[in-house]
């Protein structure tokens, strides 16, 4: 591989932050979807040349709009209908971002889980009420992420594409 060459370097990079973007997603410390797409548009925009580069940003940026409507649309309309308040996912959002600096990377969910439970638990005065209400929020949570995850490996699927087809 000749690394003189501007576009295999800028290729190389891209399929680099398409990889973080995708890892990102599961370990929460990088906005993964948003990355894979910008990936996939740097590598469109500077790297590639001729109609795919189009086909490839055209396709990853519907994937990608897509796959962020969902992700915010289906797990907010999950959570309405379990009956979780806002206040109680404002406070778990809260204690995450303090629990993943205080233990890094994990601390997120811990600090999630924590503040909706304890949300809950003071909303409801029971913890065995607070309890279904924050599994309900993890799930919620979890098809979040399941949801960008299949996004973000859509954008890597089509940046795929365009790289074969370059």
């Amino acid at each position: 591989m000749d690394l003189s060459n501007t576009q295999n370097n800028i290729t190389i990079l891209c399929v680099l932050g398409m990889i973080l973007g995708v890892f990102g997603i599961v370990i929460p410390m990088v906005p993964g979807l948003l990355l894979c797409w910008v990936a996939a548009a740097a590598w469109a925009v500077f790297a590639a040349d001729g109609w795919v580069r189009w086909a490839v940003l055209l396709g990853a940026t519907a994937v990608a709009v897509v796959g962020a409507a969902i992700k915010y649309l289906w797990p907010g309309r999950t959570l309405k209908r379990s009956g979780v308040p806002n206040g109680s996912l404002l406070l778990g959002g809260l204690l995450g971002i303090v629990g993943f600096f205080v233990i890094p990377v994990i601390g997120l969910i811990i600090g999630f889980v924590l503040g909706v439970f304890l949300g809950e638990r003071i909303r409801l005065g029971d913890s065995r009420l607070a309890w279904p209400s924050t599994k309900n929020a993890l799930r919620a949570a979890g098809l979040a992420m399941m949801v960008e995850l299949a996004a973000a490996l859509g954008v890597a699927f089509v940046f795929v594409l365009g790289l074969t087809f370059e």
